[in-house]
């Protein structure tokens, strides 16, 4: 004979030359060499190695000691006891033992593609490889498209999507103030300079439907529009005129960028043009220029003050001609200036020396 045990978390398959002939509690047991015992946990689905779910719920014991669940075709299901989930699901027939929990069913029908009406914590609980996730940030839509076709705008959040027939895909759009930045253009100007022109511009997607399903990508329709603008004025002006009048290139190529705006589906809210590069042997014909014109002013300058010295030095010697006490002033002002200067003072010729410079001082008699 053998001997089984069956604990209280178990049941027992009894069979008896391969054939099944009752379910077995919890306890010990001891057969004849001709019966078998499969031993199954109870929190588990229920199945068999010698027989299948069909021959298992035959038999009258299993099917009343067993909760039979049924997921059927297009559906997943998910298993919950006493409130918490234990258990996925796809489609076919799920046995578990009766126990004193509260078990329940929960069907998820997957023609639906959309997930809704679900927890977030419920779908936390699915596989991964079911279903399809979609995050659409807070400065973001999202425009879903179901089988190729569009659907409809997603706003901000999060979405989730069963993985089944229908392909799933979403575009998001940034809903922010964009820059966009058009480096080096090489343009010819009208005297048939080569220059090379950045330019910048600020928009936003004002209809993210249109931008997307009208417009066969609007950021290089916008570089083109902006790139054509500024080829079209550029070519019209010298490159002299060109550079005295940068603000013009700006709002030109705006202004035309602004008549775009319903067909691109945008707003512009400024551009301009950031700088403009000009060939090395053209920078070095200007750089020679600009130094010949600040040498030219600067000489210009030297003369008109060298005039107006001149004609200070005139007007003071003849206010000194006309006014004999300023001209005394003056002599004193240069004598006091030299003194400042001199140390010592050696005087040589006796006293005429000394009568010399007391008639200077006092000055000519009146």
């Amino acid at each position: 004979m053998k001997k089984f045990v069956i604990n209280e978390n178990q049941r027992g398959l009894l069979f008896k030359d391969g054939k099944l002939e009752k379910l077995l509690g919890a306890g010990s047991y001891k057969f004849w060499r001709q019966r078998e015992v499969e031993i199954v946990p109870i929190d588990s689905a229920l199945s068999s190695s010698r027989c299948s779910i069909d021959t298992l719920l035959a038999n009258e014991d299993i099917k009343n000691s067993v909760n039979v669940y049924e997921v059927p075709a297009g559906h997943y299901g998910m298993r919950f006891v006493n409130g918490i989930c234990t258990s996925f699901f796809k489609e076919g027939r799920y046995v578990y033992f009766k126990t004193d929990a509260k078990e329940e069913l929960m069907l998820f029908d997957t023609s639906k593609t959309m997930i809704e009406d679900v927890p977030s914590q419920i779908i936390a609980k699915i596989p991964g490889i079911y279903y399809t996730k979609v995050s659409v940030e807070s400065y973001q839509k999202a425009l879903l498209y179901l089988d190729n076709q569009f659907v409809k705008v997603l706003e901000p959040g999060t979405y989730y999507f069963w993985k089944n027939t229908v392909s799933v895909f979403a575009r998001t759009v940034d809903t922010r103030l964009q820059r966009m930045d058009i480096a080096c253009q090489e343009i010819l100007t009208q005297d048939k300079v080569n220059v090379r022109i950045n330019f910048v511009c600020n928009y936003r997607v004002s209809d993210v439907v249109k931008a997307i399903s009208d417009v066969d990508s609007y950021e290089e329709q916008i570089r083109l529009c902006a790139q054509l603008a500024m080829r079209d004025y550029v070519g019209k002006y010298k490159l002299d005129e060109i550079l005295e009048n940068k603000d013009a290139i700006s709002k030109y190529v705006f202004d035309k960028l602004v008549e775009k705006e319903e067909a691109l589906s945008v707003s512009f809210v400024d551009a301009g043009v950031k700088d403009i590069i000009l060939p090395g042997e053209i920078r070095s014909i200007m750089n020679t220029v600009l130094m010949a014109e600040k040498k030219a002013q600067a000489s210009v300058i030297a003369r008109r003050e060298e005039v107006a010295s001149t004609r200070s030095l005139l007007n003071t010697a003849k206010l000194m001609d006309e006014n004999a006490t300023l001209y005394k002033l003056k002599e004193l002002e240069y004598l006091e200036r030299i003194c400042e200067k001199v140390d010592t003072l050696n005087l040589s010729g006796g006293s005429s020396a000394i009568t010399d410079l007391v008639s200077i001082l006092k000055g000519p008699k009146a």
